[in-house]
C-alpha cells in the first residue's frame, strides 16, 4: 500500500536530524515506498470548504548538512492526500489552533495524525489534569495570591507558561526565594494566559523520563537528566539522554491513560514522568523517537507507520 503523505512542519531545513522525530517518521515512510510532501503551516488555506496548501515533494537522507531535497511548490487540495502529519512545533497559540480547525475539514477521509480536533481540545499541560491522582500537586492560575498560597503550602515550586514548550520559561523557585512577585509581574506582561505551578519534585535530579506511546500502548522510553546547574532536562538546553526501562509505576500510568489516548485518536504521544508522577501529555509534536532507537530501544518510527497503515486499511 503506497500512501501520499503530507507533513505539516516547521521547515525541513531547520530541523536537527540527530534528534528530530518528524525527520525519523519521514525517513521510515520513504523507506516503505510512500510518497512524501512537505509544507509549512503558513501555506495552509481554506476556501469554499476545501483545504489547500502549496506542497513540495520531499526526499530525505540521514546525512547531516544534506538531509533533504524539495520539488516545486504545487497548490494541492489536501483531501487528495492519504495522510497529513500535524507536526509543527508549539507554541500552542491561536495560529496553531487555527490550523487544527482547518485540518479538521479533511479528517478522517484524509487521516490527520494526531486528530486535529482532539489536539486542539487537549492542551498538554491541561489534558494531564484529567489524571490528577497521577500528577504532582498542580495549580493553574494568574492570581498572585493563589500562587503565594501554593508556595506556602508546598515550599519549592516550579512555575512555567501554560502553553510553552521545550523547557522555555521554566523557573524553579525555592521556598525562601524573594523573586516570586517580580517573576509573576514579568509573566503577566509576557502571557495573557494563566500559568502552571507545580510542587517541585526532587526526583528530577535523577531524570525526567519521556515515554512514547503508540495507539495508547507504551513502546519505548528515554531518561533525560538535567545539567548540574539547571532544573530543566530538555536536551537542547543541556539535558543528557540515557538508556532506561519502564518501572511498574510507569506501566500503571500508561495503562490508566491509554484508553483516553485511543478514544481521542492519538496515535503518537509522549508523556513526561518524574519519579512516580506524570507532568505532561504531549500530543502536538512529541519527540524522542530517535533517542530511544539510539540507545537500542524499539524502532518506534516503524511501529508508528504500522499503526497508520492499519488505520488506512480500515
Amino acid at each position: 500500500m503506497k500512501l501520499k503523505i503530507a507533513v505539516q512542519m516547521d521547515h525541513i531545513s531547520t530541523v536537527s536530524i540527530a534528534g528530530d522525530t518528524s525527520f525519523a517518521l519521514s525517513l521510515e515512510a520513504q523507506r516503505r515506498g510512500h510518497q512524501l510532501f512537505h509544507y509549512t503551516p503558513d501555506r495552509l488555506s481554506l476556501r469554499d470548504g476545501k483545504v489547500f496548501a502549496r506542497i513540495e515533494e520531499m526526499q530525505v537522507r540521514d546525512e547531516k548538512g544534506n538531509h533533504y531535497s524539495l520539488g516545486e511548490k504545487v497548490r494541492t487540495d489536501l483531501s487528495e492526500m492519504d495522510v497529513v502529519l500535524l507536526r509543527q512545533d508549539p507554541p500552542f497559540d491561536m495560529n496553531y489552533i487555527t490550523t487544527t480547525h482547518i485540518l479538521e475539514r479533511i479528517h478522517p477521509k484524509t487521516l490527520v495524525v494526531n486528530d486535529p480536533a482532539w489536539v486542539r481540545n487537549s492542551p498538554e499541560k491541561i489534558f494531564v489534569t484529567e489524571f490528577s491522582d497521577l500528577m504532582p500537586d498542580t495549580l493553574i492560575t494568574k492570581d498572585p495570591l493563589e500562587v503565594a498560597a501554593f508556595r506556602k503550602e508546598f515550599g519549592d515550586i516550579i512555575i512555567k507558561p501554560l502553553y510553552g514548550n521545550g523547557g522555555a520559561g521554566i523557573f524553579h523557585l525555592l521556598e525562601a526565594d524573594r523573586n516570586l512577585a517580580s517573576l509573576l509581574e514579568m509573566f503577566g506582561q509576557m502571557f495573557r494566559e494563566p500559568y502552571i505551578v507545580q510542587r517541585y519534585l526532587k526526583d528530577v535530579r535523577k531524570g525526567d523520563k519521556r515515554i512514547i506511546l503508540i495507539d495508547g500502548e507504551p513502546v519505548g522510553a528515554i531518561n533525560r537528566v538535567p545539567a548540574e546547574h539547571d532544573s530543566r532536562s530538555n536536551m537542547h538546553v543541556g539535558g543528557r539522554a540515557e538508556k532506561t526501562e519502564l518501572t511498574e509505576r510507569e506501566r500503571e500510568i500508561c495503562a490508566r491513560i491509554g484508553p483516553a489516548l485511543k478514544e481521542r485518536g492519538f496515535i503518537l504521544v509522549g508523556i513526561d514522568v518524574i519519579g512516580d508522577y506524570m507532568t505532561e501529555i504531549n500530543v502536538t509534536s512529541p519527540t524522542g523517537v530517535r533517542e530511544v532507537r539510539r540507545f537500542g530501544g524499539a524502532d518506534i518510527a516503524s511501529l508508528f507507520w504500522d499503526a497508520v497503515e492499519d488505520k488506512r486499511r480500515t
